[in-house]
Protein backbone atom coordinates (compact mmCIF):
# COMPACT_ATOMS: atom_id res chain seq x y z
CA UNK A 1 0.00 0.00 0.00
CA UNK A 2 0.84 3.59 -1.06
CA UNK A 3 1.34 6.54 1.54
CA UNK A 4 2.30 9.91 0.34
CA UNK A 5 4.27 12.47 2.47
CA UNK A 6 4.00 15.73 1.40
CA UNK A 7 5.47 19.11 2.12
CA UNK A 8 4.26 22.15 3.18
CA UNK A 9 6.85 23.53 0.26
CA UNK A 10 4.98 21.45 -1.84
CA UNK A 11 7.30 18.35 -3.05
CA UNK A 12 6.13 15.32 -2.39
CA UNK A 13 7.56 11.66 -1.51
CA UNK A 14 6.13 8.57 -2.00
CA UNK A 15 6.94 5.27 -0.56
CA UNK A 16 4.98 1.88 1.61
CA UNK A 17 3.09 2.39 4.11
CA UNK A 18 3.91 0.97 7.45
CA UNK A 19 2.03 0.67 11.01
CA UNK A 20 -1.33 2.26 10.93
CA UNK A 21 -2.13 1.44 7.37
CA UNK A 22 -5.25 3.81 7.29
CA UNK A 23 -4.48 6.38 9.28
CA UNK A 24 -3.51 10.31 8.11
CA UNK A 25 -1.90 12.73 10.18
CA UNK A 26 -0.22 16.41 9.83
CA UNK A 27 2.68 17.92 11.62
CA UNK A 28 6.06 18.87 12.26
CA UNK A 29 8.70 17.42 9.87
CA UNK A 30 11.88 17.12 12.28
CA UNK A 31 14.72 14.84 11.42
CA UNK A 32 16.84 13.18 13.85
CA UNK A 33 20.67 11.84 13.36
CA UNK A 34 20.72 9.20 15.98
CA UNK A 35 22.03 5.60 14.99
CA UNK A 36 20.40 3.80 17.73
CA UNK A 37 17.53 4.61 20.34
CA UNK A 38 14.59 4.42 18.03
CA UNK A 39 12.30 3.35 20.47
CA UNK A 40 13.04 5.75 23.24
CA UNK A 41 12.94 9.10 20.42
CA UNK A 42 9.72 7.83 19.46
CA UNK A 43 8.27 7.61 23.15
CA UNK A 44 10.13 10.86 23.70
CA UNK A 45 7.17 13.36 24.72
CA UNK A 46 9.44 16.11 23.35
CA UNK A 47 8.01 14.63 19.97
CA UNK A 48 4.86 14.93 20.38
CA UNK A 49 3.16 16.52 17.15
CA UNK A 50 6.09 15.94 15.15
CA UNK A 51 7.14 13.39 12.11
CA UNK A 52 10.48 12.09 12.94
CA UNK A 53 12.52 11.12 10.23
CA UNK A 54 14.97 8.83 10.90
CA UNK A 55 18.42 9.42 8.60
CA UNK A 56 20.11 6.48 9.91
CA UNK A 57 19.08 4.12 6.41
CA UNK A 58 17.63 1.02 8.19
CA UNK A 59 15.56 1.14 10.95
CA UNK A 60 13.78 -1.15 14.05
CA UNK A 61 16.77 -4.33 13.55
CA UNK A 62 16.76 -5.23 17.69
CA UNK A 63 12.77 -4.78 17.97
CA UNK A 64 10.85 -3.27 20.77
CA UNK A 65 11.46 -4.15 24.13
CA UNK A 66 9.48 -4.07 27.50
CA UNK A 67 11.59 -1.04 28.89
CA UNK A 68 12.94 1.11 26.74
CA UNK A 69 9.54 3.78 26.33
CA UNK A 70 10.31 6.95 27.79
CA UNK A 71 6.21 7.12 28.15
CA UNK A 72 3.51 5.18 27.93
CA UNK A 73 3.14 5.08 24.36
CA UNK A 74 4.32 6.32 20.80
CA UNK A 75 4.36 10.38 21.50
CA UNK A 76 5.50 11.47 17.41
CA UNK A 77 2.58 11.38 15.50
CA UNK A 78 4.44 9.36 12.31
CA UNK A 79 7.68 7.60 11.41
CA UNK A 80 9.72 8.49 8.00
CA UNK A 81 12.27 5.70 7.04
CA UNK A 82 14.29 4.72 4.68
CA UNK A 83 14.21 0.81 5.36
CA UNK A 84 12.58 -0.66 8.27
CA UNK A 85 13.31 -4.29 9.35
CA UNK A 86 11.15 -6.97 9.09
CA UNK A 87 13.35 -9.20 10.73
CA UNK A 88 14.68 -8.81 14.71
CA UNK A 89 17.66 -9.31 16.33
CA UNK A 90 17.26 -8.79 20.23
CA UNK A 91 16.89 -11.42 22.78
CA UNK A 92 14.71 -8.43 25.00
CA UNK A 93 12.94 -8.01 21.79
CA UNK A 94 8.89 -8.99 22.48
CA UNK A 95 7.59 -6.93 19.09
CA UNK A 96 8.91 -5.66 15.57
CA UNK A 97 9.02 -1.66 15.30
CA UNK A 98 5.69 -2.33 12.83
CA UNK A 99 3.65 -3.95 14.96
CA UNK A 100 4.38 -0.84 17.83
CA UNK A 101 3.34 1.30 15.18
CA UNK A 102 0.60 -0.78 14.87
CA UNK A 103 -0.95 -1.18 18.30
CA UNK A 104 -0.23 2.02 19.19
CA UNK A 105 -2.17 3.53 15.95
CA UNK A 106 0.79 5.68 14.65
CA UNK A 107 1.09 5.65 10.72
CA UNK A 108 4.70 5.39 9.12
CA UNK A 109 6.38 5.89 5.09
CA UNK A 110 9.13 3.35 4.17
CA UNK A 111 10.83 3.66 1.12
CA UNK A 112 11.48 7.41 1.57
CA UNK A 113 15.08 9.30 0.61
CA UNK A 114 15.31 9.61 3.64
CA UNK A 115 19.10 11.28 2.61
CA UNK A 116 16.88 14.05 0.21
CA UNK A 117 14.25 14.46 3.16
CA UNK A 118 17.10 15.90 5.27
CA UNK A 119 19.10 18.03 2.80
CA UNK A 120 15.44 19.55 2.40
CA UNK A 121 14.81 20.10 6.06
CA UNK A 122 18.09 21.65 6.47
CA UNK A 123 18.02 24.00 3.97
CA UNK A 124 14.16 25.80 4.44
CA UNK A 125 14.39 24.49 7.90
CA UNK A 126 11.54 22.44 9.76
CA UNK A 127 7.93 22.53 8.01
CA UNK A 128 4.85 20.95 8.68
CA UNK A 129 3.61 17.70 6.65
CA UNK A 130 0.70 15.62 5.22
CA UNK A 131 0.98 11.54 5.52
CA UNK A 132 -1.70 10.65 2.99
CA UNK A 133 -3.09 7.59 1.27
CA UNK A 134 -3.79 9.66 -1.58
CA UNK A 135 -1.60 12.55 -3.20
CA UNK A 136 -2.61 16.16 -2.67
CA UNK A 137 -2.22 18.21 -5.42
CA UNK A 138 -2.14 20.90 -3.25
CA UNK A 139 -1.12 21.23 1.11
CA UNK A 140 -3.24 22.82 3.20
CA UNK A 141 -1.56 23.48 6.90
CA UNK A 142 -3.35 25.53 9.60
CA UNK A 143 -1.03 26.94 11.80
CA UNK A 144 -0.38 24.04 14.51
CA UNK A 145 -1.04 25.02 18.38
CA UNK A 146 1.04 24.33 21.17
CA UNK A 147 0.34 20.65 22.46
CA UNK A 148 -1.31 19.83 24.73
CA UNK A 149 1.44 18.89 27.67
CA UNK A 150 1.77 15.73 29.09
CA UNK A 151 0.96 15.87 32.40
CA UNK A 152 0.71 13.60 35.37
CA UNK A 153 0.61 13.58 39.63
CA UNK A 154 2.79 10.77 40.96
CA UNK A 155 5.16 10.04 44.08
CA UNK A 156 7.79 7.66 43.32
CA UNK A 157 9.80 6.08 45.96
CA UNK A 158 13.19 4.63 46.36
CA UNK A 159 12.63 1.93 49.31
CA UNK A 160 16.61 1.74 49.90
CA UNK A 161 16.99 4.92 50.73
CA UNK A 162 16.14 5.44 54.85
CA UNK A 163 15.86 9.09 54.50
CA UNK A 164 15.95 10.02 50.89
CA UNK A 165 15.91 13.68 48.99
CA UNK A 166 13.06 14.56 48.01
CA UNK A 167 12.38 16.39 44.58
CA UNK A 168 9.38 18.18 42.98
CA UNK A 169 9.49 17.78 39.44
CA UNK A 170 7.56 19.45 37.24
CA UNK A 171 6.12 17.83 33.96
CA UNK A 172 6.35 19.82 30.76
CA UNK A 173 6.28 16.24 29.16
CA UNK A 174 8.94 14.46 30.89
CA UNK A 175 10.94 11.28 29.83
CA UNK A 176 11.15 8.39 31.71
CA UNK A 177 14.72 8.33 32.33
CA UNK A 178 14.93 11.14 34.10
CA UNK A 179 12.62 10.06 37.05
CA UNK A 180 14.50 7.02 36.50
CA UNK A 181 18.27 8.85 36.61
CA UNK A 182 16.95 10.70 39.99
CA UNK A 183 16.15 7.87 41.95
CA UNK A 184 18.85 6.15 41.09
CA UNK A 185 20.62 8.43 43.23
CA UNK A 186 18.40 7.88 45.94
CA UNK A 187 15.93 10.46 45.77
CA UNK A 188 11.61 10.66 45.99
CA UNK A 189 10.24 12.30 42.83
CA UNK A 190 7.15 14.33 43.34
CA UNK A 191 5.64 14.83 39.78
CA UNK A 192 3.30 17.97 39.67
CA UNK A 193 2.20 19.69 36.34
CA UNK A 194 3.10 23.09 35.18
CA UNK A 195 -0.48 23.97 36.98
CA UNK A 196 0.68 24.43 40.74
CA UNK A 197 1.54 27.21 42.14
CA UNK A 198 4.54 27.73 44.80
CA UNK A 199 2.36 27.53 47.62
CA UNK A 200 1.43 23.84 46.63
CA UNK A 201 4.85 22.74 45.64
CA UNK A 202 6.19 24.33 48.96
CA UNK A 203 3.40 22.34 50.61
CA UNK A 204 5.36 19.34 49.07
CA UNK A 205 8.36 20.02 51.46
CA UNK A 206 10.87 20.12 48.29
CA UNK A 207 14.35 19.42 48.60
CA UNK A 208 15.10 20.55 45.40
CA UNK A 209 12.80 21.66 42.35
CA UNK A 210 13.47 19.93 38.38
CA UNK A 211 12.11 21.53 35.60
CA UNK A 212 11.43 18.82 32.80
CA UNK A 213 12.12 18.60 29.06
CA UNK A 214 9.14 19.11 26.76
CA UNK A 215 7.51 19.71 23.13
CA UNK A 216 6.44 23.14 21.92
CA UNK A 217 7.88 26.56 22.18
CA UNK A 218 8.88 27.50 25.90
CA UNK A 219 6.76 31.01 25.57
CA UNK A 220 3.72 29.13 25.44
CA UNK A 221 4.36 28.65 29.68
CA UNK A 222 4.70 32.79 30.25
CA UNK A 223 2.56 31.83 33.17
CA UNK A 224 4.62 30.12 35.19
CA UNK A 225 7.55 32.01 34.73
CA UNK A 226 6.71 33.91 37.74
CA UNK A 227 6.44 30.50 40.23
CA UNK A 228 10.67 29.55 38.57
CA UNK A 229 11.02 32.87 39.51
CA UNK A 230 9.89 32.19 43.37
CA UNK A 231 11.48 28.48 43.51
CA UNK A 232 14.86 29.69 42.36
CA UNK A 233 15.26 31.73 45.50
CA UNK A 234 13.92 29.28 47.68
CA UNK A 235 15.37 25.92 46.40
CA UNK A 236 18.24 23.97 44.21
CA UNK A 237 16.64 24.06 40.80
CA UNK A 238 17.89 22.10 37.48
CA UNK A 239 16.23 22.40 34.36
CA UNK A 240 16.61 20.49 31.52
CA UNK A 241 15.86 21.24 27.47
CA UNK A 242 12.36 22.96 27.85
CA UNK A 243 13.33 23.40 31.67
CA UNK A 244 16.91 25.39 30.29
CA UNK A 245 14.62 27.31 28.02
CA UNK A 246 12.18 28.21 30.92
CA UNK A 247 14.57 29.13 33.62
CA UNK A 248 16.12 31.86 30.52
CA UNK A 249 12.66 33.35 30.26
CA UNK A 250 11.83 33.62 34.22
CA UNK A 251 15.11 35.42 34.32
CA UNK A 252 15.03 37.93 31.18
CA UNK A 253 16.68 36.38 28.47
CA UNK A 254 14.88 35.64 24.77
CA UNK A 255 14.18 32.30 23.02
CA UNK A 256 13.69 31.68 19.74
CA UNK A 257 12.77 28.87 16.98
CA UNK A 258 15.73 27.36 15.05
CA UNK A 259 16.13 26.22 11.81
CA UNK A 260 16.16 22.51 12.11
CA UNK A 261 17.06 22.17 15.84
CA UNK A 262 19.14 19.33 17.33
CA UNK A 263 17.62 15.92 17.51
CA UNK A 264 20.75 13.30 17.80
CA UNK A 265 22.86 11.83 19.98
CA UNK A 266 26.16 13.08 18.74
CA UNK A 267 26.03 16.76 19.58
CA UNK A 268 29.60 17.86 21.20
CA UNK A 269 28.73 20.61 24.29
CA UNK A 270 32.08 22.62 25.66
CA UNK A 271 31.57 23.63 28.99
CA UNK A 272 33.32 27.62 29.15
CA UNK A 273 33.88 26.88 32.91
CA UNK A 274 36.73 23.61 32.42
CA UNK A 275 37.09 23.40 28.92
CA UNK A 276 35.80 19.68 28.92
CA UNK A 277 33.95 18.73 25.83
CA UNK A 278 31.34 16.15 26.05
CA UNK A 279 29.57 14.35 23.78
CA UNK A 280 25.08 14.78 24.34
CA UNK A 281 22.01 13.61 23.74
CA UNK A 282 19.37 16.61 22.06
CA UNK A 283 15.85 17.11 20.96
CA UNK A 284 14.77 20.63 20.56
CA UNK A 285 13.67 22.93 18.21
CA UNK A 286 13.97 26.11 20.34
CA UNK A 287 17.31 27.55 21.86
CA UNK A 288 18.45 30.13 24.39
CA UNK A 289 19.43 33.55 22.91
CA UNK A 290 22.73 33.85 23.87
CA UNK A 291 23.60 37.45 23.75
CA UNK A 292 20.26 38.23 25.48
CA UNK A 293 22.17 36.25 28.63
CA UNK A 294 24.07 39.29 28.97
CA UNK A 295 21.11 41.10 29.98
CA UNK A 296 20.20 38.26 32.79
CA UNK A 297 21.60 37.53 36.23
CA UNK A 298 22.69 34.23 34.86
CA UNK A 299 26.07 33.54 33.40
CA UNK A 300 26.27 30.58 30.57
CA UNK A 301 28.37 27.92 30.82
CA UNK A 302 28.24 25.79 27.74
CA UNK A 303 27.50 25.89 23.94
CA UNK A 304 27.51 23.24 21.42
CA UNK A 305 30.29 23.33 19.60
CA UNK A 306 28.88 23.21 15.87
CA UNK A 307 26.66 26.15 15.79
CA UNK A 308 27.97 28.29 19.07
CA UNK A 309 24.29 27.99 20.93
CA UNK A 310 23.51 27.98 24.43
CA UNK A 311 23.92 24.89 25.92
CA UNK A 312 24.52 25.50 29.56
CA UNK A 313 23.27 28.41 32.70
CA UNK A 314 23.62 29.18 36.15
CA UNK A 315 22.41 31.50 38.44
CA UNK A 316 26.08 32.92 40.42
CA UNK A 317 25.54 32.39 44.00
CA UNK A 318 22.40 30.15 43.81
CA UNK A 319 22.23 26.24 43.89
CA UNK A 320 20.44 26.80 39.88
CA UNK A 321 21.57 25.60 36.96
CA UNK A 322 20.59 24.08 33.37
CA UNK A 323 21.52 22.52 30.72
CA UNK A 324 19.74 22.27 27.23
CA UNK A 325 21.18 18.85 26.46
CA UNK A 326 19.75 15.58 28.16
CA UNK A 327 21.75 14.26 30.56
CA UNK A 328 19.70 11.20 31.09
CA UNK A 329 20.30 10.23 27.40
CA UNK A 330 18.00 7.25 26.56
CA UNK A 331 19.17 7.34 23.91
CA UNK A 332 22.58 8.42 23.85
CA UNK A 333 26.19 9.08 25.50
CA UNK A 334 25.81 9.18 29.64
CA UNK A 335 28.52 11.04 30.05
CA UNK A 336 26.50 14.13 31.79
CA UNK A 337 24.84 11.60 34.14
CA UNK A 338 26.82 12.96 36.67
CA UNK A 339 24.61 16.44 36.80
CA UNK A 340 21.90 14.71 38.63
CA UNK A 341 24.57 13.98 41.20
CA UNK A 342 25.45 17.52 40.99
CA UNK A 343 22.04 18.64 41.55
CA UNK A 344 21.06 16.07 44.64
CA UNK A 345 24.66 17.57 45.99
CA UNK A 346 23.65 20.90 45.08
CA UNK A 347 20.89 20.35 48.35
CA UNK A 348 23.28 19.31 51.03
CA UNK A 349 25.66 22.79 50.19
CA UNK A 350 25.39 25.78 51.90
CA UNK A 351 22.11 24.60 53.68
CA UNK A 352 20.27 23.69 50.57
CA UNK A 353 16.45 24.66 50.46
CA UNK A 354 16.33 28.20 51.66
CA UNK A 355 12.48 28.63 53.37
CA UNK A 356 10.82 31.42 53.29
Amino acid sequence: MKKYLTLENGEQFVGTAVGDLTKEIKGELVFTTSMVGYQESITDPSYTNQIITFTYPLIGNYGISLHANQSPTIAASAVVMQEIATTVFHYQSVMTLDEFLKKSGVPGITGVDTRKLTKIIRKHGTMKASLTNQPLSKSSFNQTKAVDMVVKSATFSHPENEHPDHVVLVDFGVKANIVKSLRNFGANVTVVTPEANFESIEALHPDGILLSNGPGDPEEFTDFLPVIRELQEHYPLFGICLGHQLLALANGARTYKMVFGHRGINHPVKNLLTGEVIITSQNHGFAVDIDSVDETPLEVTAIEINDQTCEGLRYPGKPVFSVQYHPEAAPGPHEATRLFSKFIGSMHTNGGVQHA
